[in-house]
């Protein structure tokens, strides 16, 4: 059988694949107990030559009938896929114990105990894959964008000539033909805030910028999602990369990070926060043991990074991803796009003040990551203000470490870094003023010893790689900052050879790519969650030729990033359950020494992933060697990410740490 065959089998149809497979395995389930049933699989593992093929079968074993807590939902899980199994062979289990999907997963991993792994793919095949999808550098896809572009100028000359539009900054001079009009529009393409002006924020507008091409389905879950009150914010130049011509290219992996599907929409209202440690009151510890001034402006789970959310427009962001891991942020008004209500207040000065204290004062924090939303969308003289704050506060900080001795010597600030997907979203965002503030930012923080400057963006697909794009990413270098890129692998980017492609055009244009992160796993995100053996599978078979820095993690609530893990069971419905160990190479919160292994349960079987995967176009026999991967080690930091030594001992007194 092909694999696209067994992912569609029925119970009956696996049946007779086992006992076609492993007559002797029937055997002992019809005719001996479930204890000698365990015990032959269990001299069938211990037999085999394939190592980890053995050792996920023995673990299996292991866990048959355990109840485990699974960490991101905080509930009770038992895992009995061996007895499951047993009872499936014998005929007495009923259809609705256990599925398809679970049945075929435990029949790979028997598989595997009498063979070898699979030859890795070699570098023309993986080359082959990444010649399949189209980049925003490809001739013809710059043709249809430049069409795109011209025809939502025309739209934007209609919504600005219309009374409904209501910026100040961007109307017409009465007398204007509509030549003119359309010249005007076309200067103003250039200006970032002309884009968030006409950003679009219903279906109806959403769907004229995509010049009608959502689909009935589509544009019925829109509606669903505006009457549940979700936020829209597609701006012009975004749409513009989107693809509304039949025949034209895919762009399948933007249009997904754009548009809702019917599981985000159900579930709104109901999100919860998967990253634990952000759901916190003020002056209470975080999940991670953390202290925080401010739920809503410092989020921690590390001791030596803090993120800082300031009160400005920069609260917001120049798009809403689908998956984005604020949803639950938006859904409760913490995070919007009412960017007049997200303006400094009157009291930020002091409140900036506070929060600048806080970080002084910490003995442990070298790393400050400024993000929101989005730190590009506050406007410049508040990011001015907002980066001399930090660059004033290392300096105090240096200063205070003179007084102490060494041993007791608190961490100086060493990387300052600036979260945002504006290079892509609103790459005209990059322009000569920002440019300055970076570039006077950076002589600001050097002389404070401050040495890594970060702009830490966020590509998804080599389509969002545009000219535009390419030149925002000179600018931001030239200022001196590096730029590294971290991209969620939803089901669009795990496709074969688009994230490599991706990686390799980002590399050969200066961006280090930083993280691959795995989709978290609640309901919201099923439809474009991907199973993390799939993650495992492409970065030792398709990343390794492309020799990326960036890691492959899925973000463990409360305890960090981490790509450590071996399959522990596997549910009824199909969906792998993972036990999670932390990555042991970094520093983490006191919190780790309480919290061993934990369990993470996915939200989709491998099975149900690949049919996904065969719905859009993509050949799920080429992704055969998936099940392998049932086990996986964290990938190592790359040098450029790695602090700087200090020439000082650092306390190991933790401050701002509930004990």
């Amino acid at each position: 059988m092909t694999q696209r065959q067994a992912i569609r089998y029925t119970r009956l149809q696996l049946l007779e694949q086992f006992r076609s497979s492993f007559p002797e395995l029937v055997h002992v389930a019809e005719k001996e107990e479930i204890s000698s049933f365990k015990s032959y699989i269990g001299t069938l593992a211990a037999a085999s030559d394939n190592t980890k093929a053995s050792e996920t079968l023995l673990f299996l074993l292991q866990n048959d009938g355990k109840t485990v807590m699974e960490l991101s939902a905080g509930e009770d899980i038992q895992m009995g896929i061996i007895s499951g199994l047993y009872s499936f062979l014998r005929g007495v289990d009923d259809e609705s114990d256990y599925s398809a999907d679970a049945f075929l997963d435990i029949y790979y991993q028997l598989c595997r105990l009498d063979s070898s792994a699979s030859e890795v793919p070699g570098l023309t095949k993986v080359f082959d894959w990444m010649g399949r999808g189209p980049s925003g550098l490809d001739p013809s896809v710059s043709e249809i964008m430049a069409r795109n572009k011209q025809r939502i100028m025309h739209c934007l000359v209609e919504r600005v000539s219309s009374k409904s539009n209501m910026s100040a900054r961007y109307r017409f001079e009465g007398g204007m033909s509509y030549e003119d009009k359309y010249r005007r529009v076309g200067e103003w393409w250039n200006d970032f805030r002309f884009h968030i002006a006409m950003a679009a924020r219903t279906p109806k507008e959403i769907n004229q910028l995509l010049g009608g091409s959502l689909t009935k389905d589509s544009y019925a879950v829109m509606l669903v999602a505006r009457h549940k009150g979700m936020p829209f914010f597609l701006t012009p130049y975004y749409a513009s990369l989107i693809n509304p011509e039949p025949g034209g290219y895919d762009d399948y992996a933007i249009r997904s990070f754009v548009l809702y599907s019917p599981e985000l929409v159900h579930t709104y209202g109901s999100i919860r926060a998967w990253e634990k440690e952000d759901a916190v009151k003020a002056g209470e510890p975080n999940a991670a043991g953390w202290i925080v001034p401010n739920a809503d402006n410092i989020h921690r789970r590390y001791p030596d990074v803090a993120i800082l959310i300031p009160d400005t427009m920069g609260r917001s962001c120049g798009g809403l991803c689908a998956s984005c891991q604020r949803m639950y942020g938006f859904q409760n008004r913490h995070l919007h796009f009412d960017l007049r209500e997200l303006l400094p207040k009157e009291n930020w000065p002091h409140k900036l003040h506070r929060l600048m204290e806080y970080f002084e004062n910490d003995s442990q924090i070298r790393d400050i990551l400024i993000t929101g939303g989005d730190a590009l969308m506050s406007q410049d003289k508040t990011l001015d203000k907002i980066l001399s704050a930090v660059c004033e506060m290392a300096e105090r900080k240096r200063k205070a470490n003179l007084k102490r001795p060494n041993g007791e010597k608190y961490a100086e600030m060493q990387r300052i870094r600036l979260g945002t997907r504006l290079p892509v979203y609103l790459p005209m965002r990059i322009n000569d003023e920002l440019v300055d503030i970076l570039r006077r930012a950076k002589e600001k923080g050097s002389k404070a010893g401050i040495s890594q400057f970060i702009i830490q963006t966020h590509f998804q697909s080599p389509l969002e790689l545009t000219p535009m794009a390419l030149e925002g990413i000179r600018k931001l270098k030239s200022a001196g900052w590096s730029v590294s890129n971290q991209l969620v692998y939803n089901v669009a980017a795990s496709r074969r050879g688009h994230t490599a492609k991706l990686r390799k055009l980002l590399q050969d244009n200066g961006v280090d790519c930083y993280y691959t992160f795995s989709v978290k796993g609640f309901e919201e995100n099923r439809d474009v969650f991907t199973p993390n053996c799939r993650s495992v599978q492409e970065a030792e078979e398709e990343k390794i030729w492309i020799r990326s820095s960036d890691r492959n993690v899925l973000n463990l609530p409360a305890i960090g990033k981490s790509m450590t893990f071996q399959l522990a069971g596997i549910m009824p419905d199909g969906r792998r359950v993972l036990c999670f160990d932390h990555d042991g190479t970094r520093k983490h919160s006191p919190i780790i020494e309480k919290i061993g292994k934990v369990y993470i349960l996915e939200n989709k079987s491998v099975a149900s992933y690949l049919r996904q995967l065969d719905m859009i176009g993509e050949t799920s026999d080429e992704y055969a060697s998936i099940w392998e991967y049932t086990s996986s080690e964290t990938e190592p930091r790359a040098s450029v990410f790695r602090y700087p030594e200090y020439d000082f001992a650092v306390t190991d007194e933790i401050t701002n740490y509930a004990d």
